[in-house]
């Protein structure tokens, strides 16, 4: 009898041990198919009281009797009782267990599976940025289908822009070239894009007044795009005839080579008026400086906050901040533009009215409003 009983004890502490603790394995909310949430019973299990070990390894397999490989390590001091498993295949079944060896006790849980993790075709933790989209569209859509009904839409008065047919005027009593430059943006920067956009309304108004239009280039794409954007502009003034693709041209992709370019161009053909609207680095007041050496007017905006600095001692006309992204709406009129612009200040006034009820709340220490506003 007293053999059998030692027999017992040796197996059980020599034996892997396969006992039934609790593993629950959920799918991940909110999440792109590859992760499950595993939590289990406060440890220890009742068979390692007496051992009572510190850690415990999470295991995964793709089969309730595959090969079990580590997954992750568990602190039996973990108050959360839960753990993430990340970087999975969402068309793949996952089994789990967990398992411990502590001072010659090799024990195992029983394996739980299979779970499989979901795509979730919806984050409901970023439903307050859909309501803010909704909400945009709805302001933007509004205002776009007033100013196609022909309602008038304000716009507070830009100086730079009122400007611009004073700068373009003055060229053409002078008899004298304009020059544009959209400094050294490529056609992926909202700036030159921006920069096109003015282009267009530049060019449908000299082509009116029929004052030649001097665009050097420091990027080929650019190049090819302000082209079509300023034969637009001269054929919607009526004169496509008077439009030269020869007035803009390619110079060359180097900074300083750029800058040396157009300030050449500048003492040759003495321009009148400069616009520099665009991407504008470290030759911003090179060239802003050569313009205002031959008496230009000059009208400049740029996305760059240093380089604004350098535009506005030596320009006439500085476009601050959001008025560059403005000024083709303000120029064109056109309805879906200027709807754009209106929905957008709109929704800024209600952003603002949002922070300051925030902060009055947060600091009454009512945090759930500002928990609507965290996105997951």
């Amino acid at each position: 009898m007293r053999s059998l009983l030692w027999f017992s004890v040796i197996t059980l502490f020599l034996s892997p041990l396969v006992f039934g603790f609790g593993l629950r394995v959920a799918d991940y909310p909110n999440d792109d198919g590859t992760r499950l949430v595993i939590s289990w019973e406060k440890l220890p299990p009742p068979e390692l009281e007496a051992a009572d070990p510190d850690s415990y390894i999470l295991e995964r397999s793709t089969g309730s009797d595959g090969d079990f490989a580590p997954a992750a390590v568990i602190s039996k001091l973990d108050p959360t009782l839960t753990t993430t498993d990340q970087d999975l295949n969402k068309d793949e079944k996952y089994y789990y267990r967990l398992s411990c060896t502590s001072e010659g006790i090799v024990w195992v849980s029983e394996p739980a599976g299979p779970y499989t993790p979901v795509e979730n075709w919806y984050n409901t933790g970023r439903t307050n940025v859909l309501i803010g989209i909704l909400l945009t569209g709805a302001m933007v859509g509004w205002f776009i289908s007033q100013g196609k009904k022909g309602r008038s839409q304000y716009l507070r008065p830009i100086a730079g822009l009122l400007a611009l047919d004073e700068a373009i005027g003055r060229a053409t009593e002078m008899g004298k070239p304009i020059l544009y430059s959209s400094g050294r943006g490529s056609m992926n920067r909202p700036a030159s894009i921006a920069s096109m956009n003015i282009l267009g309304s530049v060019a449908e108004k000299v082509a009116s007044y029929g004052t030649p239009l001097i665009f050097p280039n420091n990027d080929p794409v650019v190049t090819a795009v302000a082209q079509e954007v300023a034969r637009e502009g001269y054929t919607k003034a009526g004169h496509a005839d008077k439009y030269n693709s020869d007035n803009i041209y390619f110079v060359t992709d180097s900074q300083f080579g750029y800058a040396a370019a157009v300030d050449g161009i500048m003492m040759r053909e003495r321009p009148a008026t400069n616009l520099f609207f665009g991407t504008f680095e470290a030759e911003s007041l090179i060239l802003a400086e050569t313009g205002n050496s031959i008496g230009a007017i000059q009208i400049a905006g740029t996305d760059s906050s240093i380089q604004m600095a350098f535009f506005i001692v030596a320009c006439d006309y500085v476009l601050i901040g959001e008025e560059l992204f403005a000024a083709s709406g303000y120029l064109s009129g056109d309805p879906q533009v200027v709807g754009t612009l209106k929905g957008s200040d709109y929704l800024k006034i209600v952003i603002a009215i949002l922070l300051v009820i925030g902060a009055l709340l947060g600091l009454l220490n009512q945090t759930w409003f500002v928990n609507l506003f965290v996105t997951a």
